[in-house]
């Protein structure tokens, strides 16, 4: 069962065409995106980036790498763990599996219920699912920041560290 779950898994990643991401989240959507991870940031402390991945490589297929290792990889790479007060949230979207993943640094992870984290990956999947690739993300991204916003209160000396606009990977 093991190995024809992952040929069906490798198998959907190869034919998930390569261009999905841009067909899926076109320029305008990223703009208003950006916007809105703008807007609530204005709202708290934090740091929300949103990294959109296509489909893995062969070799991490095989590898039986899962969404959420690649999503702690894409962390890492993004350094989203390299804000001052550790507050950063990457909200990782991997296509070819329907699959999204919000990975956060320390002291996000621990003043935000969990809870919330997987309310706003459910929220997102099921809106990817039905092809609302744009009202999930905007809903997932207000989701967290009423959390975030809870948990880190702006400050006046608040500065943007990280880039607002989505990335695909």
């Amino acid at each position: 069962m093991e190995r024809a779950n992952r040929f069906l898994r490798l198998l959907r990643h190869c034919l998930t065409p390569g261009g999905l991401a841009a067909r899926r989240f076109p320029a305008a959507t990223m703009d208003r995106i950006e916007e809105r991870v703008t807007l609530a940031e204005r709202s708290h402390g934090a740091e929300i980036r949103i990294a959109i991945e296509t489909a893995l490589p062969v070799s991490a297929i095989l590898a039986g790498q899962t969404p959420r290792e690649r999503a702690l990889e894409v962390f890492g790479g993004l350094c989203v763990w390299d804000t001052e007060a550790n507050n950063g949230v990457l909200v990782y979207l991997l296509l070819a599996d329907h699959a999204v993943e919000i990975v956060a640094d320390r002291a996000a992870a621990a003043r935000v219920d969990p809870g919330i984290w997987r309310q706003a990956c459910d929220l997102l999947a099921r809106a990817c699912r039905e092809r609302r690739e744009e009202e999930g993300t905007l809903a997932a991204i207000d989701v967290l920041d009423e959390a975030l916003a809870a948990a880190f209160p702006p400050r006046p000396d608040d500065v943007d560290e990280m880039p607002n606009r989505p990335i695909v990977v």
